[in-house]
């Protein structure tokens, strides 16, 4: 499968993706008070992003035809 997400974008999936798991992670410690079921979704939802930027690969892009990287 050949990469449908690239520069910009890939480095906000990178970074926002972290810092949503990472919300997630300090909530699901109790260092916020967002409570488990919400840092939980926080930290898969993060992961996921943060997973969607390192393979460089969305399916929801794939799914809509939508491709941000540039061509070779």
């Amino acid at each position: 499968m050949e990469p449908n997400v690239g520069g910009l974008d890939r480095t906000a999936r990178l970074v926002g993706g972290l810092l949503v798991a990472l919300v997630g992670i300090v909530s699901l410690a109790g260092l916020l008070p967002l409570g488990s079921a919400v840092g939980t979704v926080l930290t898969v939802v993060g992961l996921i992003v943060f997973g969607t930027g390192l393979t460089q690969q969305c399916l929801a892009y794939r799914l809509f035809g939508v491709n941000t990287c540039k061509t070779r």
